[in-house]
């Protein structure tokens, strides 16, 4: 019986290991012959192989995208200038008032009368659109310059304001030279949130001119309450870092294309990046660049309503399926509004079949038409909708946003004389003392010219010329463009409170 069990276990011990030596014989065929070829390390060199593959097309790919951001910096830096600004700002001794006075006080302690003046400098950027010199930028980067100069290959070149948008904060400067780098404009309706792209300009210091960064695109139509005067705003943001110095640069796509100017950032405590930044889009600033080139203004289409963004509290109340639209709040007596009978609570949900998501929007899509353009609103009014045409008037109050030396498309008369010049708003008035005047401030006169040499000055103000009252900018350019050459022409200005009249000949 034990010799039984001990020839069994045997038997077991044999079969077992026949077994185990044709799975050895087996994988070893599979390895020499199925898997590995005739080389008994080719399956280490095969799994080396195949793990450094997508090392080396990543790297590739990394390369490949370096290149391209090369690329785009050579091709586009030349075309992104810095601006630097100048102008005088009185300030008052905080006790001016009491020490003038005061006898005492107003013998020993004399304080400049009006306050002292000092000249206070800018920092920003700028995007040459055209090879004649025509720069876009920010309205904020010039306003109110006394003197403005455009930093190109380390050479200075004065430039001239051809006219403001504080609506958009958008603003077109040019400078006397040719042959510039220009640089090619993009769509900016055809961008898409996540895409890469670059920023260029001069944050904090003319010695950081060209700084450039990357980014993508982290949203589209943003609204901000970033100043009082902004009226238009569909920015794009980007976490590209975007610094003081910045705005009024270049937000270029993969392809080397102007998509937005740099206008904005939400700043740390420090003042600086923390990755949300803002640029008005370049459909929009084109649009505002040509009026301004063509027109000396932004002529603006107007529907005439009070208008409020729909919240899903409102959309319940006004009986309408969704939480977009706008409502209207007040229609102004006399307007193209009125004229169409468009009435209040009416939603606006789409003009000329653009959807309206928000007040913001039809803002905007409203001031894209110009005066007599018609446009079809579909409105939801009582739960039904409707559809009403509307001929749109000029927007009032346009006039009040020009500010510009001339049309530079021919040499005005104004240019001839050597005067640069600037409509009087609020705060030029009050620096240069003229707040209860109306009138034309003159901001440069040229040297040698003949208004210098007639004794014009910077500060005059121009408030009549040939014995017309003059308001703003056009009005003295539309007296004086029409005088023939060798005419004469009578200004009369405001200097340190008195009259001065100046007769000069229109040069020929």
């Amino acid at each position: 019986m034990q010799n039984n069990k001990r020839a069994a276990v045997i038997i077991l011990s044999v079969f077992v290991g026949l077994i185990f030596g044709l799975v050895i014989a087996s994988n070893l065929s599979l390895t020499q012959n199925g898997f590995a070829g005739n080389d008994s390390n080719t399956a280490i060199n095969s799994v080396a192989k195949a793990t450094v593959e997508p090392v080396e097309q990543i790297n590739s790919d990394i390369e490949s995208t370096s290149r391209a951001f090369v690329e785009i910096a050579k091709r586009v830096t030349p075309a992104v200038v810095s601006i630097t600004s100048e102008k005088m700002v009185k300030v008052k001794h905080p006790f001016s008032n009491f020490m003038q006075k005061d006898d005492f006080f107003k013998r020993f302690f004399r304080s400049p009368e009006g306050g002292q003046e000092y000249k206070q400098r800018g920092l920003g950027s700028g995007v040459i659109v055209s090879p004649d010199g025509y720069i876009l930028t920010n309205y904020h980067v010039i306003k109110d310059a006394d003197e403005i100069n455009v930093m190109i290959d380390r050479k200075s070149f004065n430039a001239k304001v051809v006219g403001t948008d504080p609506a958009t904060d958008i603003a077109v400067i040019k400078i006397d030279t040719q042959n510039l780098t220009s640089i090619s404009i993009g769509n900016s309706d055809k961008i898409e949130v996540g895409e890469w792209v670059l920023a260029i300009g001069s944050p904090f210091d003319l010695r950081l001119q060209h700084t450039v960064t990357s980014g993508i695109i982290s949203a589209k139509g943003r609204t901000l309450n970033l100043s009082g005067e902004l009226t238009y705003q569909d920015f794009i943001q980007t976490d590209a870092a975007i610094n003081p110095g910045n705005s009024g640069g270049a937000l270029v796509n993969v392809r080397g294309e102007l998509i937005g100017i740099n206008s904005a950032i939400y700043a740390g405590n420090g003042g600086g990046n923390i990755g949300i930044g803002f640029a008005v889009p370049v459909n929009l600033a084109k649009n505002v660049m040509d009026d301004l080139i063509k027109h000396g203004e932004v002529v603006r289409g107007y529907l005439g309503v009070f208008i409020n963004t729909v919240d899903a509290e409102l959309s319940e109340a006004l009986k309408i399926d969704d939480n977009e639209g706008a409502v209207v709040t007040q229609v102004v007596e006399g307007t193209p509004a009125a004229k169409a009978g468009l009435e209040k609570y009416d939603v606006i949900v789409d003009v000329d079949g653009k959807k309206i998501s928000d007040s913001q929007t039809l803002t905007n899509i409203i001031a894209s038409y110009k005066p007599d353009d018609v446009v079809k609103l579909n409105v939801i009014r009582d739960g039904k909708e409707k559809s009403i045409s509307v001929k749109l008037e000029r927007r009032p109050g346009d006039d009040n946003n020009v500010s510009q030396s001339s049309t530079p498309s021919e040499e005005s008369v104004l240019d001839k004389l050597g005067l640069t010049t600037r409509n009087l708003t609020s705060e030029l008035a009050e620096r240069y003392g003229y707040e209860d005047l109306k009138g034309v401030i003159i901001t440069d006169v040229k040297s040698g010219s003949l208004a210098a040499e007639k004794g014009m000055r910077h500060g005059d103000l121009i408030v009549e010329v040939d014995r017309h009252r003059v308001k703003n900018v056009r009005d003295v350019e539309s007296i004086t463009n029409d005088l023939s050459p060798e005419s004469i022409v009578l200004f009369q200005v405001k200097r340190g409170g008195n009259n001065h009249f100046i007769a000069m000949k229109v040069p020929k």
